[in-house]
């Protein structure tokens, strides 16, 4: 009985390592940027395009969405809204989530971006929670037992594989892979 576990242990063995040699460096890069593509450049970019009035100017919108606190201070007038601190969170924001996601999916600087990306995220929902004042079942809690809140349980899941990305990077199948090739070849 101990050798045919063994046994079993050895097939076990010699199939996963057969598995990880086959879809290291360059799997799990790929799968966390097409689910990333799948799942959350559509929101993100549907977002983005509500705080542009064209291709470079920030709409009224943005402020809003992003500034709320801002904007009311100024009794609504986008314009008297100070630039430092809120039109500089207002452009660095509305441009980082047009910006942020192309580069995560294209795998184009992408430890940076995906980092750049959780960060987003995180002020994204200190946003939804301190100026958008969202309700206790929207913001959710940790190790219970329901996992459908937006914040804590669906963004924790968002940042999985951009965490991913900023440890590990996009693997061989991304432009960075392609530069970097690029790069070394030109310097030899």
């Amino acid at each position: 009985m101990i050798r045919q576990l063994q046994s079993l242990k050895s097939v076990y063995d010699r199939a996963v390592i057969a598995v990880e040699r086959r879809l290291d460096r360059w799997f799990l890069g790929l799968a966390a940027r097409a689910v990333f593509a799948a799942v959350l450049l559509p929101y993100y970019w549907n977002s983005a395009l509500t705080k542009f009035d064209g291709l470079f100017a920030i709409s009224d919108s943005a402020y809003y969405q992003i500034a709320l606190p801002a904007v009311d201070a100024a009794g609504g007038d986008v314009s008297a809204v100070a630039f430092f601190p809120w039109g500089l969170m207002v452009i660095f924001g509305t441009y980082g989530e047009a910006i942020l996601p192309v580069l995560v999916v294209l795998g184009l600087f992408t430890r940076v971006a995906a980092a750049g990306m959780i960060g987003f995220i995180l002020v994204q929902s200190l946003t939804d929670i301190l100026v958008h004042k969202v309700d206790a079942a929207t913001i959710g809690a940790l190790f219970d037992r329901f996992p459908d809140s937006v914040i804590l349980d669906q963004r924790l899941l968002w940042i999985f594989p951009l965490l991913y990305l900023a440890v590990k990077g996009a693997g061989v199948l991304s432009l960075d892979k392609l530069l970097c090739t690029l790069w070394t070849r030109r310097m030899q």
